[in-house]
């Protein structure tokens, strides 16, 4: 297919593995969350590698967690950003296990959508990071042209980037504008481990899209998945969905 270009065979980060060894408690949170209790060993994609599931099924904690272990602040951003606010949530990221491919990461950064304004505040404050960033003050911007400035500006080849529900930040073109830069940057070494609900993300071609169940880390196909599956039959016919919806209300 002509989208796939030269990609790199080598990913940045080959699995993510807990190892039960380092669990403090397994009856505490998060271990005790049906997906997170049966984790061991899970194979990432080169390119691109989506979570998804219901809410609080576990994907932003293993999102942070990752982000955690990869010296990362909760808060988000590269490794020269930390905050006080607060620390990553649990345990999770103290047992987990990176599996690192042969190829070192350019850069690091950790995108979260519900603490970005933390990033972009600090951002703004130094003027070395606000010209890494393109220049102009990320507060100056909407939420979702700030998302995209860091994007298009911060994000480089061969870095290593994990995101927690980008979308929250986006309207469908800029979504549409964010898939258009992670391609461009997969061709060129970079990794994608993605926390997401928008069945527009999903569609990246040939992404590995796990599904969180109480029976685990379902590797799925993008139209099998529940969110593609849902939203499609209610775009479909949205008037049977909300005549059932609103029913004796």
């Amino acid at each position: 297919m002509p989208y796939r270009g030269p990609v790199p065979a080598d990913p940045l980060l080959r699995a993510v593995r807990l190892d039960r060894a380092k669990i403090p408690d397994p009856d505490a949170f998060p271990f005790t969350l049906p997906a997170l209790r049966g984790l061991g060993r899970l194979e990432l994609h080169p390119e691109v590698t989506f979570l998804v599931g219901e809410n609080g099924s576990g994907k932003s904690t293993l999102i942070e967690a990752i982000a955690a272990t990869l010296d990362l602040d909760a808060e988000g951003g590269d490794r020269d950003l930390r905050f006080e606010d607060r620390m990553a949530d649990g345990t999770l990221h103290e047992a987990l296990t990176l599996e690192r491919g042969p190829r070192p990461p350019s850069m690091r950064y950790f995108l979260r959508a519900e603490s970005f304004f933390n990033v972009a505040r600090s951002v703004d404050e130094n003027p070395g990071m606000l010209a890494a960033h393109g220049g102009r003050a990320l507060h100056e911007m909407s939420h979702g042209e700030s998302f995209l400035a860091l994007v298009n500006e911060r994000f480089y080849p061969d870095g290593l980037f994990v995101l927690d529900e980008p979308e929250a930040a986006l309207s469908p073109t800029g979504l549409l504008g964010l898939l258009r830069r992670m391609r461009e940057l997969a061709i060129e070494g970079a990794q994608f481990v993605i926390a997401t609900h928008s069945p527009i993300l999903l569609a990246y071609p040939g992404a590995l899209i796990y599904e969180l169940t109480p029976d685990g880390f379902v590797p799925t196909a993008y139209a099998e998945t529940e969110h593609y599956r849902l939203t499609r039959a209610f775009l479909q016919d949205p008037e049977s969905f909300l005549r059932h919806l609103f029913a004796g209300g």
